[in-house]
């Protein structure tokens, strides 16, 4: 977001406690005047720092993600995900900021029917999936009681290069890079039939400018590529030997958006095809050949808490 940004022209403040992020995925504009960065935690951000005064337009990912830990911590998930996100929503009311853009989880629809509409049942399973639909209802709330302009998209499953590959609960794709850059086997859970709609992060950029500088306000978009790719496919583009797991239950065995109203309202499409995403991603893998790797011990730790918490 903040390449598009400059690409686009804009003085761009990155606000960041890099408590899940990393310094080294903004290296390549450190030294660019018109990116300045400030390490700062939401939950305690004054609305009267100079960080928000004079902006154009506040783009919101700060938060905390990822299930089981969330199912672990929940006080720390909702004081990040909602009373951190109050703490930026008034900063940017309070500096009389033009429009700001929340980035909402699909999580909020649960096991959803598929493919999925914002007009289907929110189903919040666990506090992270809790914690970005309160979120989501606040930045709703702000613009309907104090007049902010505000819109917000439901990210379905974005990847590409600079993903996480930290923790032993991560996204799929971060577990996946991990394990080739140790090379070891990739762990499926399940049999790997399950679905995901997976979005290059590219697209997903290309989205959040377009909900940014569109005059359409007060909307909630669904955000994913809309063709759902399955786990095997993505073993099989990264190429190498597999491992299979018990499939967790309560996880869904499709993810898919319908991207119907962000398509007619914004003139969005993803322009990623999934195969070149893959490769684009494989091409700078090289980024994480110096990151800590995790062995299999960690990925039976996220499977045993799993089940420990939802049951078998």
């Amino acid at each position: 977001m903040v390449d598009r940004l400059v690409a686009e022209g804009f003085s761009v403040r990155v606000i960041d406690d890099f408590s899940g992020g990393h310094r080294s995925n903004l290296e390549h504009v450190a030294n660019d005047a018109s990116v300045s960065i400030h390490e700062a935690d939401i939950r305690e951000i004054d609305a009267h720092d100079g960080v928000f005064s004079a902006a154009k337009v506040l783009l919101h990912f700060a938060g905390i993600g990822d299930i089981v830990p969330s199912i672990e911590r929940p006080i720390d998930y909702l004081a990040v995900n909602v009373q951190g996100t109050v703490r930026v929503l008034e900063g940017a009311r309070l500096q009389g900021i033009p429009r700001v853009v929340y980035a909402a989880s699909s999580s909020c629809y649960g096991l959803a029917t598929t493919p999925t509409s914002e007009s289907h049942p929110i189903d919040c399973r666990y506090p992270y999936a809790l914690s970005k639909y309160l979120g989501e209802c606040a930045a709703l709330h702000w613009a309907r009681v104090y007049g902010l302009s505000v819109n917000s998209i439901r990210i379905f499953n974005a990847y590409g290069p600079r993903s996480r590959t930290t923790g032993a609960y991560g996204a799929v794709f971060g577990v996946f890079l991990r394990q080739k850059l140790a090379g070891r086997p990739f762990t499926v859970v399940g049999d790997g039939s399950q679905r995901r709609d997976f979005l290059f992060v590219t697209d997903v950029a290309d989205a959040f400018w377009r909900a940014a500088t569109t005059e359409r306000t007060g909307c909630i978009w669904n955000l994913g590529a809309g063709f759902p790719q399955s786990v095997n496919r993505l073993v099989e583009l990264l190429g190498g030997d597999t491992e299979y797991l018990p499939k967790r239950p309560g996880e869904p065995d499709c993810t898919w958006a319908d991207t119907t109203a962000i398509r007619r309202d914004l003139g969005w499409m993803p322009t990623v095809s999934f195969e070149e995403g893959v490769q684009r991603l494989l091409m700078e893998i090289h980024r994480w050949k110096d990151a800590p790797l995790w062995d299999r011990s960690s990925i039976a730790q996220a499977t045993t808490t799993w089940f420990k918490y939802l049951g078998e």
